[in-house]
């Protein structure tokens, strides 16, 4: 990274935590009320985003966004939803209450995940035709920065510090540990084939990386890297090429992890203390991604095949509904 760019990035860093800590905590606080938490889905066949009512369990808005939505987050305050529209290579920026298209963020050739730092204000995006990922500031609107990784990058994971980043090369079979500050790769650890998506736990400890072809998940050390434990899913009656593990998420008490297995059709719900598998979720046809809400009672999967959303009940390990969406939903945020 050239030394102006780095910088800026450390001034910009500076500033900012000043002012989004004093804004956070008025969101926080305006967030607490009575405010019904929602979904926003991506559907990346129909071109849209669906948003649930999470207390209503039911769609209540649907919108064109731009060509093939993937990836989707929020902003660092929740007023504005990002999405990956993969096919136009920019993220399309979305009010989070309306819907309506507020503005585009640059990006490099297909990007399809992303992650936003800490600071509320880097933007990482995985660039899966260049063999990139592109920084963004999210404020200027402009890219600062090209980081160079395996081919196919995918998956985007971050230490709750914001001092490294993880991202996964589909077809490298890798996963690139990357300095923050400097956007230096640290470390590239080979894992099983074609991995999907990366995720650290709360306190940063470790990492799991699931890999979709290898039909495994990884729990590495967040520190050293090395290997703590692999899983290779079993699912009774399913034949092993069918269970690709794709997307993943932590529930914050530390009690469980949850993988989904794509054409298996199940969610798998790992001890994250014993790191075994406990059980198989079944839910809708071609599982994607998961989401929590914010008081980890349920949990959202998208479903690309079947068209629709499940609904989880985390407390009962249990699916409890279905929810039609747009045609093969992709991914999934949920913010009160």
């Amino acid at each position: 990274m050239k030394p102006s760019v780095r910088i800026k990035r450390v001034l910009m860093r500076a500033g900012v935590r000043a002012v989004f800590g004093a804004a956070f905590g008025l969101s926080a606080l305006l967030a607490s009320g009575a405010q019904a938490a929602t979904a926003y889905i991506t559907n990346e066949k129909d071109n849209t985003v669906s948003m649930i009512d999470m207390d209503k369990l039911e769609v209540v808005k649907t919108a064109k966004v731009g060509q093939r939505p993937r990836g989707i987050i929020m902003n660092a305050d929740g007023t504005e939803v990002f999405v990956c529209t993969s096919d136009d290579n920019r993220v399309t920026v979305l009010d989070a209450k309306t819907l309506e298209i507020k503005y585009y963020l640059p990006s490099g050739p297909d990007p399809e995940l992303f992650i936003l730092h800490p600071d509320g204000r880097t933007l990482y995006i995985a660039n899966e035709d260049d063999n990139m990922v592109t920084v963004i500031d999210v404020i200027d609107k402009e890219i600062i920065d090209e980081i160079p990784v395996g081919v196919e990058p995918e998956g985007m994971g971050m230490d709750p510090d914001g001092k490294i980043l993880v991202n996964t090369s589909e077809t490298t079979n890798m996963a690139h540990f990357i300095d923050t500050d400097t956007h230096e790769i640290i470390d590239n650890v080979l894992v099983d084939t074609r991995p999907r998506v990366s995720i650290f736990d709360k306190d940063g400890k470790r990492v799991w990386i699931t890999s979709e072809v290898g039909g495994t998940l990884r729990i590495l050390d967040g520190k050293t890297h090395e290997l703590i434990k692999k899983i290779k899913f079993e699912i009774p009656g399913i034949n092993d090429e069918t269970i690709q593990p794709v997307g993943v998420r932590l529930t914050s008490d530390g009690k469980y992890g949850f993988v989904a297995l794509g054409p298996a059709n199940r969610v798998a719900v790992v001890d994250a203390k014993t790191l075994e598998v406990i059980k198989y979720i079944l839910v809708g046809q071609r599982v994607w991604q998961l989401a929590l809400t914010p008081d980890e009672k349920l949990m959202v999967s998208t479903n690309g095949v079947s068209n629709d959303v499940t609904i989880i009940d985390v407390k009962k390990l249990k699916a409890i509904k279905s929810i039609k969406v747009g045609r093969f939903p992709w991914g999934v945020v949920i913010q009160p």
